[in-house]
């Protein structure tokens, strides 16, 4: 090893995520304008492309360290570069960013293989996130008081977060906003001058809202909220609403949501500030939500061997029905499935398992709409073969031999996928069902129809839409998480079910009508209700309408057109008046 090669690819490396940053950043800034545009599939655009970007410059880096070095997998090279890249990132305030694209790089060239710290940053030399009072917090927020009463200061707020575009009608947002204030919040606490505001400078987009985000500091507590900001596509926009429960803001960052578009000049801070917003979430679900994935990802893994060092239950099969595409392992207490591909397949599903990976990096891209949860794909995870039960190494062995390496201290699983653990909607109709719980299934079944509709106006057909692939979240949502079998609406083709020509055919075993690959017969969704009376009768009358082919032919017609549908990440019913519109 020439002593200069270390320097030149950290240098390389280093290069590689300047230019990166600098496209995410000119990438996320497009958003603002995109939103007074009323451009909704622009941003859409925008957030696949952020997305794409990091293989993309991941890939070109690669490409010039080895053609740079001769032998890239000398292990004394990378212990050099890693000393270099320390001391050429110190400086940075993105530090915890470049110690994980130096990770990436590592592991394109490696294979995700040699995974040690001395050679990358399994733990990262950043260290916790600083506390926000060590920081010069006024570059992520403003501060306001009520020191000129509360109409004044709303109305400064909304001066300083205007778009290009006026406000639609400030005196009625003002006082819309007048009124949830009085309502949610105690006489005194409003007309304190001693209550401070605190207003993330910028401001979050996505799909087709802007979000302003803050908290409110009175009486030692600190309250978040969040303003969803719409444009009327005529020229103007208004607050459509308030949010300030701490379920409510939650859901917004959700798991199963398009990342925001945010400009973020110091991550580490902005996230320190948004996890006092929203405890609840972990940190690398907020990384991942401003759209930083794969520091999300970091951070995951970080989390979860920390985790494995402090406890001693064992993995173990996923509660729920086996699927047949993939086998689905948990530890108890850690909420995360791990799913990895089998083997072999069910004779019903035709698909391979490039086609299995592009469904979940379809899923990665697209506006997974409120409905579809979020996922991290890992290669060559090693965890200790101690924490893995009997059963659930059987089961490995016979249906994912090939996945999984078994040693004697250690089971590194080749490929697979975390994704948020929730109660399968299956089970949890059974449990409700059982319990007599007749609101419960109603609110459940609802929600399984609702996601339905979500997503195909986003573009999403299901495929299997048997319960056992849909969840339910802690908030009462219904997610959908079995990919296997997605594709885009607009690839089907929605047909009605022939009538017989004569009653025989009826009670043959196959078909009397030819079917071809992307037909979809809505009728037959009756099968999922056929279960249970209550179930039918729920489903029947919320949503009957799924089982009409014209349903689905009339949503194909409007994706089609282009037609962004509004799907709100919180309840209708929490929108403000609009009367007069201006």
């Amino acid at each position: 090893m020439k002593p200069c090669d270390a320097e030149l690819v950290a240098l390389l490396i280093l290069d590689g995520f300047t230019d990166y940053r600098k496209q995410f950043k000119a990438i996320t800034r497009q958003a603002k304008a995109c939103f007074e545009a009323a451009d909704w599939q622009a941003i859409q655009g925008l957030s696949a492309e952020r997305i794409d970007l990091y293989e993309l410059v991941v890939k070109h880096v690669g490409k010039q360290i080895s053609a740079a070095i001769s032998d890239v997998s000398d292990h004394a090279l990378w212990a050099g570069v890693k000393a270099c890249y320390i001391s050429l990132i110190v400086i940075r305030d993105d530090a915890e960013l470049s110690e994980t694209f130096y990770n990436s790089i590592y592991c394109s060239l490696f294979g995700h293989r040699q995974i040690t710290d001395q050679l990358m940053f399994i733990r990262s030399r950043t260290g916790a996130l600083p506390q926000l009072d060590a920081l010069n917090t006024g570059q992520i927020y403003r501060r306001y008081t009520l020191k000129n009463g509360l109409v004044p200061f709303l109305s400064q707020l909304l001066d300083d977060y205007q778009f290009s575009i006026p406000w639609e009608n400030k005196r009625r947002d003002i006082r819309n906003l007048l009124r949830y204030i009085r309502v949610s919040f105690a006489a005194d606490v409003v007309a304190d001058d001693k209550t401070v505001i605190e207003v993330i400078h910028s401001v979050f987009y996505r799909n087709k809202a802007a979000y302003i985000v803050g908290r409110v500091h009175f009486d030692h507590q600190a309250v978040p909220f969040i303003l969803p900001v719409l444009n009327n596509e005529r020229g103007g926009v208004f607050i459509d609403t308030a949010l300030t429960d701490e379920n409510d803001v939650s859901i917004v960052f959700s798991f199963t949501r398009a990342y925001f578009l945010v400009d973020v000049d110091i991550p580490a801070e902005f996230i320190r500030f948004l996890h006092s917003l929203i405890p609840m979430k972990s940190i690398a679900e907020l990384y991942n939500s401003i759209g930083f994935y794969k520091q999300g990802k970091a951070e995951f893994y970080r989390s979860f061997m920390a985790h494995i060092e402090q406890t001693s239950d064992q993995f173990e099969i996923a509660p729920g029905t086996k699927g047949m595409v993939m086998t689905v392992f948990t530890l108890p207490s850690y909420p995360v499935v791990f799913k990895i591909i089998k083997d072999r397949f069910a004779s019903a599903k035709q698909i391979t398992r490039e086609g299995v990976k592009a469904k979940y990096q379809l899923v990665k891209r697209h506006d997974r709409a409120g409905r579809m949860a979020d996922t991290q794909e890992f290669v060559n995870l090693s965890l200790p073969r101690k924490r893995f039960s009997d059963t659930l190494l059987s089961e490995l062995t016979q249906v994912a031999a090939s996945s999984v390496d078994i040693g004697v201290d250690e089971v590194v699983i080749k490929h697979l996928w975390t994704e948020r653990r929730m109660i399968p909607l299956n089970i949890y109709l059974d449990e409700m069902l059982h319990q007599d719980n007749e609101q419960a299934v109603f609110l459940a079944i609802n929600e399984f129809g609702k996601c339905v509709k979500e997503l195909a106006a986003a573009n999403i057909f299901a495929g299997d839409m048997l319960f056992k692939n849909f969840g339910v979240t802690r908030h009462g949502r219904v997610v959908f998480y079995d990919y296997d079998e997605i594709c885009y609406l607009t690839e089907c083709n929605f047909r009605s079910i022939p009538e017989p020509l004569y009653p025989e055919q009826e009670l043959a075993a196959e078909p009397w009508y030819s079917v071809s690959a992307n037909d979809i017969f809505p009728e037959e969704f009756t099968l999922l209700t056929a279960c249970d009376r209550r179930i039918r009768k729920d489903f029947n009358q919320l949503h009957g309408d799924l089982l009409d082919p014209e349903w689905w032919v009339n949503m194909q017609i409007q994706v089609s057109q282009g037609a962004i549908i509004d799907l709100f990440p919180y309840r209708k019913l929490r929108r403000f008046d609009r009367d007069p519109p201006v």
